[in-house]
């Protein structure tokens, strides 16, 4: 039997089990568990990327991409020396699928529920047990920046790369929206990307019954794509919580800007305490600052990175041909992703927070005492914000829109919704503009479900 050329491979496990003589009927749900005496070896399949020669080869492969171990039964003739009567031995293939084609998309909260928490309150209450049982009988250790109110010295470089390609995501963006068509409705945050807008009825803004759900659409702008974040500016993050008469006095700036200053960032127009030396710690919550005045003056330096700076409307061109747009998407999502990657990892070490009911974010230990929250309840809490920790998303939102699998600008149906993927809006217009999709995308966006043509083939899927 020839096989094709393989493009890809999977490691499998043969296993072999002597004691059956004939065909399996069961399907490959029902695979016998193998006892510890079977023999079992090694081997390797080769298939094509798309999985056609793997799905026609084993029956029933077609929840090969949404299953993440894939079984399959079959049994091969033997013809033993001794004897001239042929038996059967049967056989379990396990296809490993390290990477889903097929996943939920996130889940959406009701502003009338409180976001959950990043670790579990159990999960808490637990480590903080066992801190105190390592730190039972033990000397008290330093504190490690940034806690001691120092700057973490190799997170600079990071900083400044976050700050960086946060202005190259805006400025190539506002030359990617001439050339790539992006819709906004006016009542809600839903965008669409593409020539046709969708005909779902997803409105959920002001008057939307009146309106039975529709969309009326606009052209989309960058705060648009990228929601703005803010957050207050502070002089010196572990300094006195922000009171609520002090709402308007302090400025807010992107919360990803302030993430990046309190990492080591240096802009001019926003000023920020640098201490060199660690605080002198009197209580839980009070402290002195160090005498610096032995050390020499501090001597400005340049910044390690030249800082970047954004661009007006006025002086982004579009691309000239096909080839300089796709290089234009491909360093949008570079920066995208190392946006994201980057701020994740100075999430870690500078804490960020973030209101469980509405999308505040306070970049520093402890929240601000502003009461301005108005979201579900907020009378019981006299305005005052949940506090908890932050996650990348709280940042970034990516803002999840409709994934547009056709590339001929042929319209979506209603009535096939449920085989529609979804991706964030960045990715979205990056790929329409020719860039390749990553794999940590691929999963919502579902690209290896077969569309139907007509609501006729839909009731027919299974």
């Amino acid at each position: 039997m020839e096989v094709a050329p393989p493009l890809n491979s999977v490691h499998c496990r043969l296993m072999r089990n002597p004691g059956c003589s004939h065909l399996g009927k069961a399907g490959p749900t029902s695979v016998p568990a193998i006892s510890s005496s079977s023999k079992s070896r090694g081997f390797r399949i080769s298939f094509p990327t798309n999985t056609d020669s793997l799905k026609s080869s084993f029956s029933g492969a077609g929840a090969l991409g949404s299953l993440k171990h894939y079984c399959q039964r079959f049994s091969i003739p033997s013809t033993s020396s001794l004897s001239s009567d042929r038996s059967y031995q049967q056989y379990v293939v396990t296809v490993r699928n390290d990477h889903p084609q097929n996943a939920d998309f996130p889940r959406t909260y009701s502003r009338k529920e409180k976001k959950p928490f990043k670790v579990p309150i159990v999960e808490m209450r637990r480590a903080a047990r066992e801190r105190l049982k390592k730190r039972k009988d033990q000397p008290r250790k330093p504190v490690s920046p940034p806690k001691n109110g120092l700057v973490v010295k190799s997170l600079i470089p990071l900083a400044y790369n976050v700050f960086n390609a946060r202005i190259t995501l805006i400025n190539n963006l506002k030359t990617l929206l001439k050339v790539v068509p992006v819709h906004a409705c006016g009542w809600c945050g839903e965008i669409h990307v593409g020539p046709v807008v969708h005909p779902f009825k997803s409105c959920k803004g002001p008057n939307s019954s009146m309106r039975k759900g529709h969309h009326e659409w606009t052209n989309a702008t960058i705060e648009d794509i990228l929601p703005l974040v803010e957050a207050y500016h502070l002089f010196d993050r572990l300094g006195k919580r922000i009171s609520h008469d002090e709402r308007f006095s302090i400025p807010r700036i992107p919360a990803v800007v302030e993430l990046c200053i309190q990492a080591g960032v240096e802009i001019p127009d926003l000023p920020t305490k640098r201490r060199r030396k660690p605080i002198i710690r009197i209580g839980k919550k009070e402290f002195v600052d160090a005498d610096e005045s032995e050390l020499p003056d501090p001597i400005p330096e340049a910044p390690i990175i030249p800082m970047l700076t954004e661009l007006p409307d006025s002086q982004t061109l579009a691309p000239s041909d096909d080839e300089e747009k796709l290089l234009l998407a491909e360093e949008t999502l570079q920066a995208w992703e190392k946006m994201r990657h980057g701020s994740k990892k100075l999430m870690r070490v500078y804490p960020v927070r973030v209101c469980g009911y509405c999308p505040e974010v306070h970049v520093g230990p402890t929240g601000h005492k502003a009461q301005n929250c108005g979201e579900h309840k907020h009378q019981q809490r006299n305005g005052q914000h949940g506090w908890q920790s932050a996650v990348l998303d709280d940042l970034i939102p990516p803002r999840y829109v409709w994934h547009v699998p056709n590339a001929d600008g042929r319209p979506l149906q209603r009535e096939l919704i449920s085989f529609y993927g979804k991706a964030p809006v960045v990715v979205e217009i990056c790929v329409q503009a020719g860039a390749n999709v990553p794999e940590q995308y691929k999963p919502t966006m579902r690209l290896d479900v077969g569309i139907p043509l007509d609501v006729r083939e839909a009731e027919m899927v299974v």
